[in-house]
């Protein structure tokens, strides 16, 4: 295992992919792995091949220490979720006080899936990009719940395997900062037109900060942004 090394959770979206950036900036071998839980918008799924060859072809540098992708299929998750990102189901919020787009233990099951990938490819640390600043409420993307999976794998797998979470307390103006200082205009351009948020799956909808419905929560949070950062420039 070499210290210089990720493994980086990349859905096909804004966060996961400003999170490749950050790691490729620091790293000397990144590989990716995503997820295939039966989501409604798996349009992201296709966007990831996108962002991974866009990575390659307009960022040399980082595409000499990009290595293997994988998508694990994981619809278990989604058989059993009763959620509108697993089912035809209206977005809103539950008596819980958790919006009805919390996917019960999602994180929890990719951080597991992702460690042991880790493991066999001999990766030091795991990169994800869950933030509890400027997010939906779901608790399973609170920092001390990166901590406790970050024990609890370092424990079962008998070696380091810290998560990493760049964008924790970032809001999303910062992210799209960040990623314009990671990789400029070319960066930015990338995440506009080929990463996917929408919870809608909606790419039918060109708006200036991307694809999607433009009035979901995961919409409103990348519009917001990005109007935000833009106004700040």
């Amino acid at each position: 295992m070499t210290d210089s090394s990720a493994l980086v959770l990349l859905s096909g979206g804004q966060d996961s992919t400003v999170c490749l950036a950050w790691a490729l900036e620091r790293f000397a071998r990144v590989e990716t792995i995503g997820f295939d839980y039966r989501q409604r918008h798996r349009v992201e799924l296709g966007c990831r091949g996108r962002v991974l060859a866009g990575v390659r072809e307009r960022f040399p540098a980082w595409g000499a220490r990009l290595g293997e992708d994988r998508v694990l299929d994981l619809g278990v998750l989604g058989d059993v979720s009763d959620t509108a990102l697993t089912r035809d189901r209206k977005i809103d919020f539950e008596a819980s006080g958790l919006p009805s787009t919390f996917v019960p233990g999602r994180n929890l099951v990719f951080l597991a899936f992702a460690g042991a990938v880790a493991y066999r490819r001999g990766l030091a640390r795991l990169v994800g990009g869950m933030c509890e600043t400027d997010y939906s409420g779901y608790p399973d993307c609170r920092r001390t719940t990166m901590d406790a999976m970050g024990e609890a794998l370092t424990l079962g797998l008998d070696r380091p395997t810290p998560v990493e979470t760049p964008l924790m307390y970032l809001d999303k103006a910062a992210t799209w900062a960040l990623a314009d200082e990671l990789g400029g205009a070319a960066l930015v351009e990338l995440i506009v037109e080929e990463t996917h948020t929408c919870y809608l799956g909606d790419r039918s909808h060109r708006h200036a900060w991307g694809y999607g419905c433009g009035t979901c929560p995961a919409c409103e949070l990348r519009a917001r942004g990005w109007e935000k950062w833009r106004a700040g420039q």
